[in-house]
């Protein structure tokens, strides 16, 4: 019995010991970086692969982005998004990155009607720049990918699509794209908690559909973008099929598919929940970290 012990634990031990050396990189919340666009600080959480403090060498970043009424630390915190890159990178699925969290509030990410909040100006403008001149990053587009959940799966879409000099990758989990007929027919209530201060307030049916909206909705300035602006930049969609966010999810597959723009959609079983997005994000960041490669 004790040989067959012993033999035992002389199997398991190289599995238990792998396990426990997986290689953890670091966590830094609470960070800020300095917005005249903005005229205040802004927040940010980084996730540094386990190698950055002992190499010289530059690496690539995926900026993951959060959802509505979520903040910079809602990856780590509910997404566990350093545990899945530490796993990640020590299985071979992808190539140690950087990930950045910045915390967007409920800005949507983008400029609002009358620029009184210009977060898509300050992301480009600042954001990105003031990053990459603090951390070893490699400033190529092959090497910086966007990433997000809902409000923020909208927000790497507008990065990507209106940006796709900047970026390789995208990849969109439950982005938050709402078809003519949701915009028109949101409730009075919800339209001025959510939405007016994105679009403006009291707006009602067709004069919801402003320039501005029409801007900053995919489901239409997707239609006068050309393959030839998006041929570098490799799509990633993905939804669960219980997700209130499915139709306009799959009106955007459709007409990246009618517009005969390359990209990967997935649908799986699940609802809009933590639960779904840390399950897909490893097969995101293989995708984003195959964008990587040469």
């Amino acid at each position: 019995m004790k040989n067959i012990i012993l033999f035992a634990l002389i199997i398991l031990l190289p599995i238990m010991s792998g396990n426990a050396q997986t290689a953890r990189g670091t966590v830094k919340e609470g960070l800020t970086v300095k917005s005249k666009i903005l005229s205040k600080d802004v927040r940010y959480t980084i996730y540094l692969p386990y190698d950055y403090n002992t190499s010289d060498r530059l690496y690539p970043v995926v900026y993951l982005l959060h959802g509505y009424t979520d903040n910079d630390i809602a990856w780590i915190q509910f997404g566990e998004a350093n545990r899945i890159a530490d796993e990640g990178i020590a299985a071979g699925d992808f190539p140690p990155m950087i990930i950045v969290m910045p915390d967007a509030g409920v800005s949507w990410y983008m400029n609002n009607f009358d620029n009184s909040v210009r977060y898509e100006d300050f992301f480009i403008e600042e954001f990105i720049p003031q990053i990459e001149s603090i951390y070893r990053i490699r400033k190529d587009r092959q090497f910086r990918a966007v990433s997000g959940l809902s409000m923020g799966g909208y927000g790497s879409i507008l990065y990507s699509f209106k940006h796709p000099d900047l970026f390789s990758s995208v990849a969109a989990f439950s982005a938050a794209i709402y078809t003519e007929e949701e915009v028109l027919t949101t409730p009075d209530d919800r339209w001025e908690a959510m939405s007016a201060i994105l679009y403006g307030k009291g707006l009602k049916g067709e004069a919801r559909l402003t320039d501005h909206l029409k801007k900053n909705n995919p489901l239409i300035f997707t239609k006068e973008l050309s393959f030839d602006k998006l041929k570098w930049l490799r799509i990633y969609v993905d939804c669960g099929d219980d997700d209130f966010l499915y139709k306009g999810n799959d009106a955007f597959h459709t007409l990246l598919r009618d517009q005969k723009i390359p990209h990967e959609y997935r649908v799986r079983n699940g609802t809009h929940s933590w639960e779904y997005w840390r399950t897909g994000l490893p097969e995101a960041l293989k995708f984003i970290g195959q964008g990587f490669k040469r």
